[in-house]
């Protein structure tokens, strides 16, 4: 029987707090891209955060760590493929905007749900969710579709949104292996200390080889690091998984949306990146496919109730 609860006031300002941190953390890597690499930065964050992570667990002693002998291949792939989103957003954001970054990254429930309905039969796309990848993509294509030349200066925008397109592919098949694995039994402390540390060693050595290690320590940087540290490694992601842990997914996924609309506000608002009709067009169209691809059944049961009075 699910035990899960159902939306009440904590859970939509605790989701609400959590959509703003992980808006903010894609300005504040753009804010300091001239003085500190991305990718040094998401390594170092994801490093420091691991460790936040493990320290937490020690100190609340209830097995943390259980299951590690049988999630130990899963785990290496999630964070493979955790580390290799955060790679390509960490390119990305040097060369898009991060309005662009945030509404393609958040794509993921899409790719999730097509590679779930693939493992998983009882999980196989309704009707209304294929409308809803149709509308998404159909978002994608007119808010992100610019024909452009090499050498264009759109062209680098166009790589730049084709990589956080990918990255967002990425996210969902990392969805698909925690969900279709051994690590859908496993604490989630310990499928989030695979995902930071593999991501932390995957980016330093990516960084290193790339010569992509500046930093310079200005008060922008250093507050900017330790906000990644803090509240995005550590506290929203344990915050996330106890959100999950406690509160019904469907009602969760809906909430999460937010972050797209927060991004782009604070783009346009922080670092005054310029949007049009055709981007606000799209981008609307790609967070609707993504409301009908993740809340399927709400939105059904919803329809139904309405249409039985």
């Amino acid at each position: 029987m699910d035990h899960r609860l159902p939306i009440d006031s904590r859970a939509m300002l605790l989701m609400t707090l959590l959509c703003s941190i992980w808006a903010l953390q894609q300005v504040a890597l753009k804010a300091t891209v001239d003085d500190f690499s991305p990718m040094l930065q998401t390594s170092l964050r994801c490093g420091l955060g691991a460790v936040l992570v493990a320290l937490f667990v020690w100190l609340r002693g209830k097995g943390g760590f259980s299951h590690s002998e049988s999630t130990w291949w899963p785990g290496l792939i999630s964070g493979v493929l955790f580390g290799s989103e955060f790679l390509l957003a960490a390119i990305a954001i040097e060369m898009t905007n991060v309005s662009h970054l945030i509404v393609l990254l958040y794509t993921a429930p899409i790719f999730a749900a097509i590679g779930l309905s693939i493992f998983i039969p009882n999980e196989r796309l309704s009707r209304l969710q294929w409308i809803g990848v149709l509308l998404a993509f159909a978002g994608i294509v007119i808010a992100f579709w610019q024909p452009v030349e090499e050498g264009d200066a759109l062209s680098d925008i166009f790589l730049g949104d084709l990589l956080a397109l990918a990255a967002g592919a990425i996210w969902g098949a990392t969805t698909v292996v925690v969900r279709t694995t051994n690590l859908t039994r496993a604490p989630a402390p310990l499928t989030l200390i695979y995902q930071l540390v593999v991501c932390f060693i995957m980016l330093l050595v990516v960084a290193w080889l790339m010569d992509d290690l500046h930093f310079n320590p200005t008060p922008l940087v250093i507050s900017s690091f330790a906000f990644q540290i803090v509240a995005v490694s550590f506290f929203s992601y344990l915050t996330w998984f106890w959100l999950l842990k406690t509160y019904l997914a469907s009602r969760l996924g809906v909430f999460s949306f937010l972050t797209p609309f927060i991004g782009v506000l604070l783009s346009t608002t922080l670092l005054d990146e310029e949007i049009g009709p055709r981007f606000i067009l799209g981008s609307l169209l790609v967070v609707a496919g993504i409301t009908l691809v993740s809340s399927h059944h709400l939105i059904a049961s919803k329809l139904k109730s309405s249409a039985s009075r």
